[in-house]
């Protein structure tokens, strides 16, 4: 199946395109410009002059993640996949974190910056070439995910929260991903959608972990 992958839910913006799990185009930017200007050009690229009719179906990044580049990218995907009927297959930015590791044996602790000295985050075991959750998404605090990840001998901290979750631990075990593999990418996604199922453009919906700010000061308006 041919398989176009897309990730805009960061500061990088991602697409690959793979055939039957083999990777045909890939491109990861980090330019600091708006994924509204960035992200339809980059998956062009990708495509390479095939047309959109020719994939089998898109999966993106539905979050967690920044609340405007997980919008655009599923506004982005469905435009395209409504007008070609394309099924789309919805990913955790967390886990396509998790599934740049398959080669190694190491608890994967994948985190982005949530503010407030907060992360989104799952934890993932690769081992012998796979991926197995070890929890589901969620939004956490340092020092109650400090305490989970001390009873593991070797963690890789990966994601556009990474650094910032290793400037404040002490956790010894941990070591910083590096290059980029550090962020969710197209060939992570596209190997996190291999065993999950398709479903219809108009069923793809933003995974958001909490509320944005701007809601959460609305709601407290409201309180008071």
């Amino acid at each position: 199946m041919l398989l176009l992958s897309v990730d805009s839910s960061a500061k990088t913006a991602s697409a690959a395109l793979t055939e039957d799990g083999k990777v045909l185009t890939y491109r990861l930017i980090n330019k600091g410009l708006t994924h509204s200007e960035t992200l339809l050009p980059l998956i062009e690229e990708v495509m390479q002059g095939r047309e959109y009719g020719e994939l089998g179906a898109i999966a993106i990044t539905a979050g967690p993640g920044s609340f405007t580049g997980v919008r655009i990218g599923v506004a982005t995907v469905k435009g395209i996949a409504f007008a070609q009927n394309i099924p789309c297959i919805a990913v955790s930015t967390l886990e396509a974190i998790a599934y740049n590791f398959v080669d190694e044996n190491a608890v994967i602790c994948a985190v982005m910056d949530a503010r407030r000295m907060q992360f989104y985050n799952a934890l993932f075991k690769a081992e012998n070439g796979k991926i197995t959750r070890l929890c589901e998404d969620r939004a956490i605090a340092l020092e109650k995910l400090e305490g989970e990840l001390c009873k593991y001998d070797k963690v890789i901290v990966a994601g556009d929260g990474a650094e910032l979750f290793m400037q404040n631990t002490k956790l010894a075990d941990c070591v910083l991903a590096q290059g980029d593999n550090q962020y969710q990418n197209g060939v992570g996604i596209s190997r996190a959608a291999e065993n999950k199922k398709a479903a219809p453009a108009a069923e793809l919906m933003p995974v958001y972990l909490r509320q944005s700010q701007a809601e959460r000061e609305l709601k407290l308006k409201r309180k008071n």
